[in-house]
């Protein structure tokens, strides 16, 4: 059987032996084979680089068992396929005195009981959603905006919720005191092969975003990985914390993850764009939104997967609830952005976070938006007025829903949604459903510190 690069007859294919030689021409001691399991989490297994050849014609083991939503103990053997396309070497190992250089490969994990793709991995779904797609005659670009916060550490190392600057948007230093860490951060991620479009502080205090260039689905949602670990790795070096989370201070504007999504065909034209049309969307462009918009309700659970992702997803900061498309203003759920050329005509899912496992979140898009596109799906007209100062009539009266408003809700409304359950696949839909079941019920029966301050005294 064959896989991934290697050729018919278990040699080596060309781009894998370019590998192979990088590896030598750059000193590279180490590959760490990395992999995301269900809930996003990028693990690794490191090998001696001398392992690369056997790792391309033969695979890597590993116990599955020990990763969480992976297989059960009496099925723990599985195999990493490392994809020689991901190769890149780590910056800030290369640069730091003495040590050996260090390179990473994205694996897709298989299934050694039948030597096919292991379908609780998270890039085979989007695979899947991808190959979708393709049937269809189209392939998916997209292009994310994590946001992120940088955090100092108390005396004994551990993060605070200490901002190292007094910055807003778009600020320049003195108040944004981190850009050196944003230029540290963009030469780490340009080494490992990014074409970085902007950097700029956000809204917030000590928050930041980077924005990188476009690329197929798949490769996007790789660098989505990297790029979170590339930004933790290099504030950590200007000892800072850099997180994800998505609300980690009260009362300011939290970080999401816009996700900029066009559909091109097989001659290279760009599906979404309509010369004709008002807004220069075509019929598959509104279709696709209208799919997206069908079933948000169910792909927040994907795109926004924590107790913490609700408490960004309020009025009133900047982070849409409401369960619409605009061509203008920033509440809705779905934005058309401005586009100088027919080629950059997408749209803008505005509520995916950076919590999220980016294969899962692209994976339950693109399958919502494919669905609209089958099932020829109308678009409500763009809401362009601010949807956050509606009340509930006027809402009614445009007939606009809300996200869930929190993550037992969320749950509730991915398992009463069919075509985003199965855009998961059985093994990801139940696994994924099962840990945040938990992860909610232990939120539940917690009890916070704001109940203390707020209660403990009172009562």
């Amino acid at each position: 059987m064959t896989d991934g690069n290697t050729t018919p007859d278990g040699g080596l294919s060309a781009v894998e032996q370019d590998v192979l030689d990088e590896i030598e021409e750059k000193g590279i001691d180490f590959l760490r084979l990395q992999f995301t399991d269900i809930l996003g989490t990028v693990k690794n297994v490191s090998v001696p680089a001398t392992q690369a050849e056997k790792a391309f014609t033969e695979g890597i083991y590993f116990d599955g068992s020990s990763i969480d939503g992976f297989v059960r103990i009496q099925e723990s053997d599985m195999r990493l396929k490392p994809d020689p396309e991901t190769f890149a070497v780590l910056p800030w190992r290369t640069r730091e005195e003495g040590a050996g250089g260090a390179a990473r490969l994205i694996c897709d994990v298989y299934d050694t009981s039948t030597g096919e793709p292991f379908e609780g991995d998270p890039r085979r779904v989007l695979k899947d959603a991808l190959a979708r797609a393709a049937d269809m005659g189209f392939k998916v670009n997209a292009a994310p905006e994590p946001e992120f916060f940088l955090f100092e550490h108390d005396e004994e190392g551990r993060a605070t919720t200490k901002t190292n600057d007094a910055g807003g948007y778009f600020d320049l230093a003195p108040k944004d005191l981190a850009s050196d860490v944003r230029r540290d951060i963009i030469y780490g991620l340009e080494d490992m092969g990014f074409e970085i479009e902007a950097s700029h502080h956000e809204v917030a205090e000590g928050q930041h975003e980077i924005n990188f260039e476009y690329d197929d689905a798949l490769a996007t949602a790789d660098n989505v990985g990297t790029f979170r670990t590339v930004v933790r790795a290099i504030a950590a070096q200007h000892d800072l914390h850099a997180t994800f989370m998505p609300k980690p201070i009260p009362r300011i504007n939290g970080s999401g993850m816009h996700t900029h999504i066009s559909l091109f065909t097989e001659d290279g034209e760009n599906a979404f764009h309509d010369d004709d049309d008002e807004f220069n969307l075509s019929e598959e462009a509104k279709q696709f939104t209208a799919g997206i918009l069908e079933h948000a309700p169910a792909i927040a659970a994907v795109s926004n997967p924590t107790v913490n992702s609700y408490k960004r997803l309020v009025p009133g900061y900047e982070a849409p609830v409401y369960v619409a498309w605009s061509d203008r203003n920033r509440s809705a759920l779905i934005r058309k952005p401005a586009a100088r050329v027919p080629a950059a005509s997408r749209i803008e899912a505005r509520f995916p976070d950076p919590s999220c496992n980016p294969y899962l979140a692209f994976a339950a898009l693109i399958h919502a938006g494919l669905d609209g596109i089958e099932n020829e799906l109308d678009c409500d007209d763009p809401v362009r007025e601010n949807i956050y100062e509606f009340d509930e009539a006027k809402r009614e009266e445009y007939g606009i829903d809300t996200l869930p408003s929190n993550l037992g809700e969320a749950i509730d409304e991915l398992e009463d949604d069919e075509l985003v359950m199965d855009a998961l696949g059985d093994h990801v839909a139940e696994k994924f459903v099962e840990a945040k079941r938990a992860e909610y019920d232990e939120y539940r029966i917690d009890v916070s510190q704001w109940e203390l301050n707020k209660y403990l005294e009172t009562f």
